[in-house]
């Protein structure tokens, strides 16, 4: 990750990534708020924000001993960065005085907390002189500990009992870069190659999957642009694979991808094997990045921005092999890509999302033809939006069999291979797949 630009002061970049993480607090998108940060600020600032993000749970512990009346927003804010930054020695990359001196420096620079730069200067000082008991201090609070919300931690105990400190942790953690190879343009042994010649190293993982051992921006990626590989995590790999092996019928097979935004699994299915595929999303703008993906990749499907609950706005009335569900879901699957989902969901959350997952099961199972197979995925680690939906799914529809597919899977760095069966060999997102099939009448 970057820290340091050279070009721009780190009180301006202190000062964005405060105005971030106060925007994710009002409810904001974390990924939205960084897209809108000045281009030639937004590494350092997202570098920051996603390091403040990874140890908020502890900083608002801290902030909370340092000054037990929680200060305006914009304030608080600025300070829970720099906590952040401050409460384990060398996260930031730099030393603790220029970070408070440049903490108070965006202090005095924002027309929001100006008039507070001495009080930040006292708190952040004060934390300097007194770290080591502050931080003791700070560990009894498990949100401090584990930095995620209290329902969050609770809910994974309750999900995964023997496993639950390592899946947290594991959210604190830095995602691997992997690629997908696209297989109608070149091979995993191929794509290696190429990368050794480019002097970057990699290792391929899974059937089509190429991991970096350094993250870079695709534009420096070899081969991206020409539509030689894609970014797609190792887990979600699985999914087209999975969909398409033991299909049977006359080619080409006709599928849909609901909730097809941005368009990386869909990509997938067509790379594999000539299908015609309905690509379905309920945002129009998302369909966007669908057309964008495809196109890069030399790829074709009929894209439709439609709500798939809707049928009768979309659907041909012609059934399908093969659908693939990739459910709207809390993502708690996708933390440590994402860390500021833990801090933007809420406990009642999950059962608004289960609700809708098994809406969406009720609603495209009658579009499957007998014989034919739907995947359902979610980015999650709840058992709520994976084993528990899929049991209550075919404990009330007769005609839905449950084939072998791999279950709920957890980061390898968060949990021992072998803790779960049917986890993959690599690092993978947490996910869920299951694989049903459609008996005929």
């Amino acid at each position: 990750m970057t820290f340091n630009n050279a070009e721009q002061a780190l009180w301006r970049q202190l000062r964005a990534a405060a105005g971030v993480l106060q925007a994710i607090r009002a409810g904001a998108s974390g990924t939205a708020v960084l897209d809108a940060v000045d281009q030639a600020l937004r590494p350092g600032v997202q570098a920051l924000t996603f390091l403040a993000l990874r140890s908020l749970g502890r900083a608002q512990a801290l902030r909370a001993l340092l000054a037990p009346r929680t200060p305006p927003a914009a304030v608080d804010a600025l300070l829970c960065i720099a906590l952040a930054l401050l409460w384990r020695k060398g996260d930031a990359h730099y030393d603790d005085f220029t970070l408070v001196n440049q903490t108070v420096e965006a202090a005095k620079k924002s027309p929001m907390c100006k008039a507070q730069a001495p009080f930040i200067n006292a708190c952040l000082r004060r934390f300097l002189r007194e770290r080591e008991a502050l931080v003791a201090q700070s560990e009894r609070d498990p949100v401090a500990v584990w930095n995620h919300p209290v329902w969050w931690i609770e809910q994974i105990k309750a999900d995964w009992p023997a496993q639950w400190q390592a899946i947290l942790a594991a959210n604190d953690r830095h995602a691997p870069m992997v690629l997908r190879v696209n297989s109608r343009k070149t091979t995993v042994p191929g794509y290696l190659e190429l990368l050794a010649k480019a002097g970057i190293s990699a290792k391929p993982v899974g059937q089509y999957g190429v991991v970096l051992t350094s993250a870079r921006a695709v534009q420096n990626i070899p081969g991206f642009a020409d539509g030689l590989v894609s970014v797609q995590d190792g887990a979600a790999q699985l999914a087209a694979p999975l969909l398409l092996s033991g299909l049977r019928g006359n080619a080409p097979l006709r599928v849909l991808d609901a909730c097809a935004a941005p368009g990386g699994k869909t990509a997938h299915l067509l790379e594999l094997t000539n299908l015609e595929v309905i690509a379905l999303d309920v945002d129009s703008r998302r369909c966007g990045r669908i057309h964008e993906t495809l196109q890069r990749l030399g790829l074709h499907a009929n894209v439709v921005a439609a709500n798939a609950l809707e049928i009768g706005t979309w659907w041909d009335d012609r059934p399908f092999d093969a659908i693939l569900l990739d459910a709207p879901c809390s993502a708690s699957g996708v933390v440590r890509r994402h860390p500021d989902i833990r801090w933007l969901r809420r406990q009642s959350d999950v059962a608004q999302l289960a609700l809708i997952q098994a809406k969406l099961l009720s609603a495209l199972w009658p579009l499957l033809k007998p014989g034919g197979r739907l995947l359902y995925c979610t980015c999650s680690v709840f058992r709520a939006e994976g084993e528990n939906q899929i049991k209550a799914f075919v404990a009330s529809n007769s005609n839905a069999c449950l084939l072998a597919s791999p279950g709920h899977l957890l980061p390898k760095s968060s949990v021992p291979v072998d803790a779960l069966t049917d986890n993959i060999a690599d690092d993978p997102d947490g996910f869920y797949y299951a694989l049903l099939e459609k008996s005929a009448p």
